[in-house]
């Protein structure tokens, strides 16, 4: 069965005019190119220079060859305007009836204007070589002396009026968003920008880059659903890792101080403006840091990005969950608070002075949780679902969240504080910023019995129903039994990251092609 599109009138007409271009003994495809400048660079080169029209035509001005996309084109007699998009920008050019040529172009052919006027299509990729000159409205225009057919499009531009409207089109077909939305492209830019600055930063702390399976024999390091699939050389189930945690855990053991990976990890759930089922995860490993370490050198990364991009701690106004707008600052040092200090400070609940039959029914009453969920909570996952559901939201300007309850994690170190310890604390930490949750982080658990203990329960959990607890890792503990050294460890989810940065509010506006229904 053929395409719907190859019943398009526009789509048979360039079919048309590429049998037409061939007939002249043009190659439609040729394999390279070589252009000397990018449109930006002519732009901001000669934003100030006076360029005359007839200094162009003579040969006299600067010399250009650029490559791009033809987005407008209108013809004026022995002239024809055009622009043309290349990724950093747009610019003008100008094709003359007696000094521009076609490239491969026969004598006995078309005039070249009309093979141009005629051939060429919005959409069509052209090179262009000739001279800068400046229109009467102080434009900058190429006075083309020769045309070189890159590649012939064979389906149009979205509508330049209406525009590529449809969010879910947008999606699906990332390479029409970038064409038609220049500004798509600067925010995908801005994410190559900010991992470029993540990278940097990390190799200046000595921390070395190393890439870890993404098929798993066992899932573990969150609590999440795993994929599964099926490996048919060994007729076994594998998993997709929903974490980088362990195998870089198992790298710190084997004697890498500092080690980091920034990858996709995987994860079987919902999708919303914060979900995709793939994303991408910085997760980094400092032997003989703990947690303290590790928001200090957090705040002081996110500040970092902000100085590269804006020259500034300000990154400008951001929406938090409910869509109001704030400035946010990412100034150093950061507001640090104890979950049970931020649930003091923002719901007025002292936890310490609260009976555990008193935040279950303060639960019900306040969130809108599962009876079921909230009924089966232990004391410590009670609090926690206190800040989740009654303190997050309040979080706008930078925060550490820091001792956290140990049920909220397996693999956390326990609080050196002696009655923290008691208390069933752990040294982790969250960073939220617009009330969404940026880093999570611990002075990481290297007490092989502890671990097995926390990993036991965890299975206990998962044979109870809990779809997301962790299976028992025995491969995992026996590397623990090997020795690791204590170690600060961070994980990053860089698609939240550059939404923040980049001001969008959705995580699909950051990722080039998102996870989406199929079309039917």
């Amino acid at each position: 069965m053929q395409p719907e599109y190859h019943q398009f009138e526009e789509y048979q007409n360039r079919c048309r005019k590429l049998k037409e271009i061939r007939d002249c003994n043009i190659d439609p495809y040729p394999p390279k190119f070589t252009n000397t400048h990018s449109i930006n660079y002519l732009i901001d080169k000669y934003v100030e220079s006076h360029l005359a029209f007839d200094k162009a035509e003579q040969g006299a001005t600067p010399q250009t060859t650029i490559a791009g996309r033809l987005v407008l084109f209108r013809s004026m007699g022995k002239n024809a305007f055009a622009h043309l998009q290349d990724d950093t920008g747009r610019i003008q050019v100008l094709f003359n009836r007696d000094h521009t040529s076609v490239a491969g172009l026969q004598k006995d052919s078309l005039p070249p204007i009309k093979f141009i006027e005629k051939k060429l299509d919005l959409g069509d990729i052209v090179g262009v070589a000739g001279h800068l000159f400046r229109t009467q409205k102080g434009e900058l225009t190429i006075y083309v002396k020769t045309v070189t057919l890159l590649c012939k499009a064979l389906l149009p531009l979205p509508d330049k009026h209406s525009g590529l409207a449809d969010k879910g089109v947008r999606y699906r077909k990332r390479w029409l968003d970038l064409i038609a939305h220049p500004n798509v492209l600067r925010h995908f830019k801005m994410r190559s920008q900010i991992i470029e600055i993540i990278r940097n930063t990390l190799h200046s702390q000595q921390f070395r880059e190393v890439e870890t399976p993404i098929l798993h024999h066992m899932y573990g390091g969150a609590q999440a659903k795993p994929f599964v699939s099926h490996l048919n050389a060994l007729d076994q189930d594998m998993f997709l890792r929903i974490s980088l945690e362990i195998s870089l855990k198992k790298l710190l053991i084997g004697g890498l101080p500092r080690i980091y990976e920034m990858s996709k990890v995987f994860r079987n759930e919902g999708i919303d403006r914060t979900h995709n089922p793939e994303f991408t995860m910085l997760e980094m490993y400092a032997a003989y840091w703990d947690y303290e370490d590790v928001m200090e050198f957090t705040e002081k990364l996110f500040e970092s990005i902000a100085l590269e991009l804006f020259g500034s701690p300000s990154i400008g106004t951001r929406k938090d969950k409910s869509g109001s707008a704030h400035e946010i600052s990412l100034k150093t040092p950061w507001k640090r608070l104890t979950m049970k200090e931020s649930i003091q400070t923002y719901a007025n609940i002292d936890v310490d002075r609260t009976s555990d039959t008193q935040i279950k029914s303060l639960l019900k009453e306040k969130t809108d949780l599962p009876t079921q969920n909230i009924d089966s909570a232990t004391r410590g996952q009670s609090i926690a679902y206190l800040f989740e559901e009654l303190v997050e939201h309040h979080l706008i300007q930078p925060h550490h969240i820091i001792d956290h309850p140990v049920e909220t994690t397996p693999l956390c170190k326990l609080h050196r504080d002696p009655k923290k310890r008691e208390e069933g604390l752990v040294e982790r930490f969250e960073t939220f910023i617009l009330g969404f949750e940026f880093c999570n982080a611990y002075s990481e658990l290297n007490d092989p019995l502890v671990q097995r203990t926390l990993l036991e329960q965890q299975a206990e959990q998962k044979e109870a129903g809990d779809e997301e607890a962790h299976p028992l890792d025995e491969e995992f503990i026996e590397a623990i039994c090997q020795g690791m050294p204590p170690a600060g460890g961070l994980g990053i989810g860089i698609d939240r990251l550059v939404m923040l940065f980049t001001g969008q509010d959705s995580i699909r506006d950051v990722l080039y092609f998102p996870l989406m229904r199929p079309e039917e």
